[in-house]
């Protein structure tokens, strides 16, 4: 964890951000629930906890900043914008699968743009976002089913 935590402060320092106790809080908190997407609301309550004056423009900066060196990972569902830490810094360009009982993130280590960029010849695709829903093996053996009306949302 530590390892990670320095690759992040890094980061920063190579991008010329200055590590506030703010921003150090922010990374430990995002490394603590590294394995799962976090929603921007819950980043902000915490860290307006820890740091009452923080504005909440700041926090959503810092996650914009974060997400802008590739320390944060975006996510938005059903108009919900959420936040993970990075899973791999060596290979940022990834997609995930998400749990939808547990939230739980894994990183899938295929990209799909070749199968559509084989059926587009001439056509000149400029970005895409691929992310696979489910349950995970966890959470299935746990007897969780994909019934949407019973899944917690995350």
């Amino acid at each position: 964890m530590a390892d990670t935590l320095n690759t992040a402060v890094a980061i920063l320092r190579k991008n010329k951000f200055k590590l506030t106790k703010q921003r150090h809080a922010l990374l430990e908190f995002l490394l603590t629930n590294q394995g799962h997407y976090t929603d921007v609301v819950t980043v902000d309550a915490y860290m307006r906890t820890e740091f009452p004056g923080m504005s909440h423009n700041t926090v959503y900066r810092n996650l914009k900043e974060f997400e802008e060196v590739g320390i944060v990972e975006q996510n938005t569902e059903q108009e919900r914008t959420r936040v993970k830490y990075q899973c791999d810094f060596h290979h940022q360009h990834h997609h995930h699968f998400i749990c939808q009982n547990c939230g739980k993130v894994t990183e899938l280590q295929m990209c799909p743009m070749d199968f559509f960029t084989d059926q587009l010849p001439g056509y000149e695709i400029t970005g895409h976002s691929f992310e696979l829903y489910g349950i995970c093996a966890e959470c299935k053996a746990a007897g969780v089913s994909a019934d949407p009306d019973t899944l917690v949302k995350n």
